[in-house]
């Protein structure tokens, strides 16, 4: 009897650490941006050193089928602070262009949208956001911040609003030249030609158009061309800069020891939270373009500057994971890496190298639901909690942290929406074997594009498609022509019946099958459609926050740390000294 009572206290006394120890823990988001899947060690690759990251995975669990909610970074990083598609908060374009451009737009993540910032901060936890934001910053003015991280449960910000564009750093290019001329030229030519036909049967006399209406239609179109040309000539100093909390500390950005700095102002913010649980959200830039990378790791690579960058951010890893161990606090912190969607495999560099990354064996990229565009790294680590070097062939999202990480802050998932993401912890704790995912919907701005069906009790899983890219050159991998994929019209290709892969036999999306190469064929789309019309029933209709009235840039909305005609210029970060880092 007393032998009983002590297994029964024992037992309590275990299990009483457990829930402790899986319980308010210290969570920390390492996001990469247009990272590819094949980009590291612990995905396969064997020319790029990234030690950090793969100590990750050698230390916990690595999600081989883990799927970006968007093939975009705004529409996925949504999904992912939400754990909802981003159809649903509105954060889904309509039009071609499916992310924010620039920092004085109107549209952005809904201030109605709850966040697991905004949850565990209510649970008492301190957030800080670092890095990459591209959700939206002001609605109505230059300082009402209504989409600013700060407003959406974050502490602390210190970042870039926007993203990082080619056109933030001289000497790289433009993004947007190719598209202002493809758009741009035919209306302009048009314009002139209809102006000077007016002219000429004016003069002429065969119609009389008064001369003011003239007048003022030159004007405008005149006003028109000298706005653009303002905004393109001073688009680095309007749309890269740095933020601390609500003020600009550099405008225009500067790449000087820029990871250093986002590092250092992670390792300070766990050294000022050793005591309390906190979420860091440390969101790279690396490895978007412009590519950059800090002496220390320039030219050191086997793969230029894209490799540079991949190196230096695994550096950055693996002082985030120090200071982790320096406070002892690794047994009390969940540590979770991912990319926000696949390699951009357009990217080619002025000068012909390429700086987009590698997908793997998974066709397309960036844009696309190919699954090169859409399959990304899942990493998660908390050393005695979740298992140690498994390896999880199961279907996962992006969207499945919000639910993991409220329930470990001990809060309570909202009840007025639905979630569309599933709690990790049973899978990653080998509690189950199964996801919970039975389907997952692949969207192209705010258009269905394909869909994914892994039945309970079977190894495949099936992916339908409705349309896919017309990729240009046509035998490519990608739409080099446009330099994105686009998801309407004569971008893409309609297919009836949908094209059918079975991505446990075909994982690289190579043949499609037919109802003479899969006896279930008919069977598979029949449930696929019926999980369609379900899902398009649960979705309520709200604003569109990229339609082209919040994507285009608007002055009033402008932030600028002096005045615009001074050309928005300071730099309170470096104040003309380096800022430095212990490099180890």
């Amino acid at each position: 009897m007393g032998l009983l009572l002590l297994l029964i206290i024992c037992q309590c006394a275990i299990n009483s650490i457990k829930t402790h120890s899986v319980s308010k823990p210290n969570i920390i988001l390492l996001m990469a941006d247009d990272l590819g899947i094949g980009d590291l060690g612990c995905y396969g690759n064997k020319t790029l050193r990234t030690p950090n990251i793969d100590r990750l995975a050698q230390e916990g669990v690595t999600l081989t089928q883990h799927i970006a909610a968007a093939p975009l970074c705004t529409p996925s990083r949504a999904a992912f602070l939400t754990g909802r598609y981003p159809i649903r908060s509105g954060m889904a374009a309509f039009s071609r262009v499916g992310v924010f451009l620039f920092s004085a737009s109107s549209g952005g993540l809904p201030s109605e949208e709850i966040t697991f910032p905004k949850l565990l901060k209510q649970k008492g936890y301190a957030t800080a956001l670092i890095g990459k934001w591209h959700l939206g910053m002001n609605c109505e003015s230059s300082n009402d911040f209504c989409h600013h991280p700060l407003s959406h449960g974050f502490d602390y910000f210190y970042g870039l609003p926007v993203t990082n564009f080619r056109d933030c750093k001289p000497g790289q290019g433009s993004v947007f030249l190719k598209g202002v001329q493809r758009d741009l030229v035919i209306p302009v030519q048009i314009t002139g030609i209809a102006l000077l036909s007016l002219a000429v049967v004016q003069y002429i006399g065969l119609l009389k158009v008064p001369f003011q209406a003239l007048g003022y239609f030159l004007l405008i179109i005149t006003i028109s061309l000298v706005v653009l040309i303002f905004f393109f000539y001073h688009f680095r100093q309007l749309n890269c800069f740095l933020m601390r909390d609500h003020q600009i500390i550099q405008q225009p950005l500067s790449y000087e020891n820029l990871t250093q700095r986002l590092t250092k102002e992670a390792m300070k913010f766990i050294e000022r939270n050793t005591d309390a649980p906190f979420l860091l959200f440390l969101s790279y830039l690396h490895v978007h373009t412009a590519l950059y990378a800090s002496e220390n790791f320039k030219g050191k690579s086997k793969h230029g500057l894209y490799g540079d960058a991949v190196e230096e951010m695994d550096w950055s890893v693996g002082q985030v994971l120090d200071v982790l161990e320096k406070h002892n606090l690794n047994d009390k912190t969940l540590v979770y890496f991912t990319s926000d969607q696949g390699a951009h495999v357009e990217e080619i560099s002025s000068a012909g190298e390429v700086h987009g990354g590698y997908n793997g064996i998974y066709k397309g990229g960036k844009s696309t639901n190919w699954e090169g565009g859409i399959r990304v790294p899942g990493l998660l680590r908390w050393p005695g909690v979740v298992q140690a070097g498994a390896h999880i062939d199961e279907p996962t999202s992006n969207m499945d942290i919000f639910p993991t990480i409220v329930k470990l802050a001990d809060a309570q998932l909202p009840s007025d929406r639905i979630i569309d993401g599933h709690d990790l912890l049973p899978l990653v704790q080998g509690e189950v074997t199964q996801s919970k995912h039975e389907f997952l919907f692949h969207y192209c701005n705010a258009y269905l594009n394909a869909v994914r069906w892994h039945p309970g009790n079977s190894e495949s899983v099936w992916k339908v498609f409705f349309f896919t890219p017309n990729f240009s050159p046509e035998d490519s991998n990608g739409c080099y022509d446009s330099h994105v994929c686009f998801c309407h019209g004569g971008f893409i290709t309609r297919h009836n019946p949908p094209l059918l892969f079975d991505l446990s036999r075909d994982p690289e999306e190579k043949v499609p099958l037919t109802p003479e190469t899969e006896s279930r064929f008919y069977e598979v789309i029949r449930v696929i459609q019926q999980a369609v019309d379900s899902h398009t029933r649960s979705l309520c209709a709200v604003p569109n926050q990229l339609s082209w009235d919040n994507l285009l840039w608007k002055p009033w909305l402008q932030l600028c740390c002096s005045s615009l005609f001074q050309s928005c210029y300071c730099d309170y970060e470096s104040g003309g000294n380096p800022l430095q880092v212990q490099l180890g």
